[in-house]
């Protein structure tokens, strides 16, 4: 763990606000909400520090991870890699067992999952460059 560039944990862990608001924004907004049956109502009614807070937590975990994975010698392109690696592999999969079980949406799946894939992208490209 001596290995982990702490600060460059902390920026891509908060990198997936960026890829949220632009994934959860423009991107695929509508069919999110339309997936989960999330009103703008509803979503401004939760708790959002707690939420937000929570989710930066979270992410803090997911991007310590990945820079264990990744190691020092990575670069921008091997962590784009193994990030969307991992988000495919581990993290969609994961998402989709659930889904299954739950009989949610495909729609509301690949929304998900997709988001997850390029967040974690993100975070290897930023683990990766920042030594």
């Amino acid at each position: 763990m001596e290995s982990i560039n702490w600060l460059a944990a902390l920026v891509a862990a908060a990198s997936g606000f960026a890829v949220g608001g632009i994934w959860y924004g423009p991107l695929f907004g509508k069919a999110w909400m339309a997936a989960t049956g999330m009103t703008e109502e509803k979503a401004k009614s939760g708790n959002m520090a707690m939420i937000y807070g929570l989710t930066y937590l979270l992410n803090v975990i997911a991007a310590i991870s990945l820079a264990m994975l990744l190691g020092p010698e990575s670069t921008w392109q091997s962590g784009l890699f193994y990030g969307a690696i991992t988000g495919v592999t581990f993290v969609s999969t994961a998402l989709g067992i659930t889904y299954l079980f739950e009989q949610r949406p495909l729609s509301q799946f690949l929304v998900n999952a997709g988001y997850q894939t390029v967040n974690f992208a993100t975070m290897g490209v930023i683990l990766g460059a920042w030594h």
